[in-house]
C-alpha cells in the first residue's frame, strides 16, 4: 500500500505542475503558493473536523522543522517551474531521493543494500538523462532553484518520516505545512503587486492548491508506513507523468534518450521495491 500512495501523490503532483504551469504566465510565484497554501489548508482543516481530528500538535517543533523546508523547497519548485519547460523542473526537483539517501546515510546511520544502493543510482541516472544540457543562459536561474527545491525537499521527507514514527495523523501534518505555506506566498505577495483571477485562472489556482493538497496526503501517507529511501525512488514517476502532460498539452516531443531515461526510472524504482520489500 505505501507504493501505491506514493504512485497516486505522483500523479497528482504532475497534475499540480501543470496548473502552476499554466498560472505562472499571469501570476507571481507567492501569489500562486499563497493559492497553494490557503486551498491545502482550507481542505485539511475539513478533513480534520469531519475526522475528529484535532489540529493542536505537541511536536510543534518538527512540525516547524517539517514546514520551513519543505514550504521553501515548494517555492523553489513553483519559481523552476514557471522558468523551465515542466519536465526539467520536475526533473530537477526529483533529485531530492539523492538527498535523502546521503542525511540517512551520514545522519542517521542507515545503511542500504548494494541492490537497494544500485537501484537509488539507476533511478538518478535516469533523472540526469532526461534532464539533457539544453538549458537557455536565462534559466540557469531557475535550474539553480530546481535542484535548491531538491535539496530541501530531502530535509523535508526526514522529517516525514520522523512525524509518522510519533504518530501524527496526516491531515495534521499537511495542515501545518500549508499554513506556512500560506504564510510565505503571503508575504511575497505582499511585496509585489496582486492579481485578481478571472474564472479560468481561478480554476487554475484552485487546481494547483486541490491537486497538491491531495498529493501530499498520499505522499504523507506512503513515507508514514514505508521505508523514506524507497518511496523517495518511486517518487521519480512524477517525472514520467509531467513528461507525457508536456508531450500532451503542449506538444513536447520526447527524443528516444528521454524515453531511455523514463525505462531507467521505473526499473530503478522496481528494483528498490523488490530488494526492499520484507523490510517496508
Amino acid at each position: 500500500m505505501p507504493a501505491f500512495w506514493m504512485i497516486v501523490s505522483c500523479f497528482l503532483f504532475a497534475c499540480m505542475g501543470v496548473c502552476v504551469k499554466l498560472a505562472s504566465s499571469a501570476f507571481s510565484t507567492g501569489e500562486i503558493v499563497l493559492w497553494r497554501g490557503i486551498v491545502s489548508m482550507a481542505m485539511m482543516a475539513a478533513l480534520a473536523l469531519s475526522q475528529g481530528i484535532a489540529l493542536r500538535t505537541p511536536h510543534w517543533r518538527m512540525h516547524l522543522s517539517r514546514s520551513l523546508s519543505g514550504s521553501t523547497a515548494l517555492v523553489c519548485y513553483f519559481f523552476a517551474i514557471g522558468v523551465l519547460p515542466l519536465a526539467t523542473a520536475v526533473t530537477l526537483n526529483y533529485t531530492s531521493p539523492l538527498f535523502v539517501a546521503l542525511l540517512l546515510a551520514l545522519f542517521f546511520r542507515e545503511r542500504l543494500s548494494w541492490v537497494a544502493s544500485g537501484a537509488v543510482m539507476m533511478g538518478f541516472a535516469g533523472v540526469v538523462v532526461l534532464l539533457r544540457p539544453t538549458l537557455q543562459p536565462d534559466q540557469w536561474f531557475g535550474a539553480v532553484a530546481g535542484l535548491g527545491s531538491g535539496a530541501l525537499a530531502s530535509l523535508a521527507y526526514i522529517s516525514l518520516r520522523e512525524l509518522g514514527r510519533v504518530g501524527e495523523p496526516e491531515v495534521r501534518t499537511v495542515f501545518w505545512f500549508s499554513l506556512m505555506t500560506t504564510a510565505i506566498g503571503l508575504a511575497w505577495t505582499l511585496t509585489g503587486e496582486m492579481h485578481l483571477p478571472d474564472t479560468a485562472q481561478l480554476a487554475t489556482l484552485l487546481g494547483v492548491g486541490l491537486f497538491g493538497g491531495l498529493a501530499q496526503l498520499a505522499m504523507t501517507r506512503s513515507y508514514r508506513y514505508g521505508r523514506t529511501v524507497v518511496w523517495a525512488n518511486l517518487s521519480y514517476a512524477t517525472v514520467v507523468f509531467a513528461s507525457l502532460f508536456g508531450v500532451l498539452l503542449w506538444g513536447e516531443i520526447m527524443p528516444p534518450s528521454a524515453w531511455l531515461a523514463i525505462a531507467l526510472i521505473i526499473a530503478g524504482a522496481i528494483l528498490v521495491s523488490l530488494s526492499t520489500r520484507k523490510v517496508a
